[in-house]
């Protein structure tokens, strides 16, 4: 009898993931409020020690490894959750964001972005003893805020709502932009490597990443969102399409920008990015379905499993001294971590905080300088990177090369990476709930909420009052004009022969 029921089981890797995911999923999902709103932390470093205890480090019934194509995997997975993410912050910020706060975006993207950069970079060549280039390349996977981090950190809590919604949406439009803003950083290192004379780097730099993969994307991306708006509109305003499709429209068309993107060869993020932007630039698809918490419910299914996946693939190996990474130690990568946390965001925002009209005081600055977390889009980076020094192009090889004449830089990207994305996660992961317990304890014995770190005032040090905590002057849906294109292009018609109307909401 036993061995007929053994012969009637399927225990492979692939089951035991799926029933592991949704099980981590169901567990966390009956616990969410608790998780969320009195422990204050969020889903990714929890996944990420679900993969880690069930992976091949562990329990080893998780194991990525033993996939065909793991980096393949790796690169494609990432690539479509991050592309989502960013899609999603730019339906979800309010209506004519860019042409408001244009300003503090650009001084997030140029010299604090240029300097997180430089500083992680002179960390990574300092203490790893690496080539300066090496260094480069490696400092762009982390130099940008991945959306997918932020999102879990920002959003749908009791303590996100204690922060002025105004830094809210300065962290969120820059961690929308920034992956892809962060491609002209990798591929000026990967071309000074890669290409064989002065002029050839440049050109290639300006005609191939910033004209080609960066502009042409974000146009593309806007095109995409603006016209995506139009028809869906025409669709729904004559009864085409009925409610499921019209929730499903927000997935589909993340996905087909993160593919036209792909298949282009242009910056995927900022196509996925100016798509989302572009679809909402009237505030109409944000009022339909602000009651369907969509996002909220990708985020739980698709980072969480991301997460996990990550836990599970996360190169322990990798931590120690090898032939070509001498000076990989844990004690090393610790300290770059600690030097990344501390010295990446924190100096450049405090120094420039009245040249960012968003950011009113310093203990603003402190708090944007610090949730700067690196995650999955770095991720994505590493591999892209990877790719780039393995074969010349975008697409890597199943799993990295036992000699290459790059391979000291294969190696490097990818460990120092992951390791600093590791201790992003678990230390920006956690930080709610540390804010949380000094503030609780910060205050005198009657002034402290019931239950402990319960407090749910706004935090201090923060500009709060009307016009200053409010990304003014209003959020999505409540005003009609466009982030990037002219208010003539509000009063085009939907289709042939429609009446135009002037109207303020929809």
């Amino acid at each position: 009898m036993g061995s007929w029921i053994s012969k009637q089981l399927e225990p492979t890797s692939a089951h035991f993931t799926y029933l592991i995911l949704a099980g981590f999923l169901i567990l966390y999902a009956f616990l969410s409020n608790v998780i969320r709103n009195r422990l204050f932390l969020s889903e990714p470093p929890l996944a990420t020690a679900v993969g880690i205890i069930f992976g091949p480090r562990c329990l080893n019934v998780i194991n990525p490894r033993g996939w065909s194509w793991e980096d393949v995997v790796t690169m494609e997975t990432s690539r479509v959750i991050t592309s989502l993410q960013v899609f999603s912050v730019g339906v979800s910020l309010p209506k004519a964001y860019f042409s408001r706060h244009w300003t503090s975006v650009a001084m997030m993207l140029v010299p604090v972005m240029t300097f997180s950069w430089l500083i992680t970079a002179s960390f990574i060549y300092g203490i790893l003893k690496t080539k300066w280039t090496t260094a480069l390349i490696t400092a762009a996977c982390l130099s940008p805020t991945d959306p997918v981090l932020s999102a879990a950190v920002l959003q749908g809590s009791k303590f996100s709502n204690r922060v002025p919604r105004r830094l809210r949406h300065l962290l969120s439009a820059e961690s929308g932009c920034n992956d892809g803003a962060s491609f002209p950083f990798l591929y000026a290192g990967l071309n000074i490597l890669i290409e064989s004379t002065t002029g050839k780097t440049v050109r290639e730099w300006i005609l191939a990443t910033i004209l080609w993969q960066c502009s042409l994307g974000l146009f593309i991306g806007v095109v995409i969102g603006v016209s995506s708006n139009r028809l869906l509109r025409l669709a729904e305003s004559r009864s085409y399409i009925d409610s499921t499709a019209f929730l499903s429209f927000y997935l589909l068309l993340a996905f087909f920008s993160a593919g036209i993107g792909s298949t282009l060869g242009v910056d995927d993020f900022l196509v996925a990015f100016g798509a989302g932007t572009g679809f909402s630039f009237d505030g109409w698809f944000a009022n339909k379905t602000k009651s369907t918490h969509l996002p909220e419910l990708l985020d739980l299914l698709l980072n969480s499993s991301m997460f996990v996946y990550f836990g599970a693939i996360i190169p322990w190996d990798a931590y120690t001294p090898g032939k070509f990474t001498p000076y990989i130690t844990i004690g090393r990568l610790l300290a770059v971590l600690l030097l990344i946390l501390l010295f990446r965001r924190i100096p450049v925002l405090l120094a420039l905080k009245r040249f960012i009209p968003d950011v009113h005081t310093y203990r603003e600055a402190l708090f944007c300088g610090h949730f700067g977390p690196m995650g999955i889009g770095g991720m994505f980076l590493a591999i892209e990177a990877r790719a780039q020094l393995e074969t010349g192009e975008s697409i890597p090889l199943p799993s990295p090369p036992r000699q290459h004449r790059n391979m000291a830089a294969i190696e490097i990207v990818w460990a120092v990476v992951t390791f600093v994305i590791f201790g992003s996660i678990m230390v920006h992961g956690c930080s709610v709930a540390a804010i949380s317990l000094v503030g609780h304890y910060s205050r005198h014995q009657g002034e402290r909420a019931p239950l402990l770190a319960g407090e749910e005032d706004p935090l201090s040090g923060m500009v709060h009052d009307i016009g200053g905590g409010d990304s003014e002057p209003s959020v999505s849906g409540d005003e009609d004009v466009s982030p990037f294109l002219p208010s003539f292009i509000h009063s085009l018609p939907l289709y042939p022969g429609q009446r135009v109307e002037s109207e303020k909401h929809d």
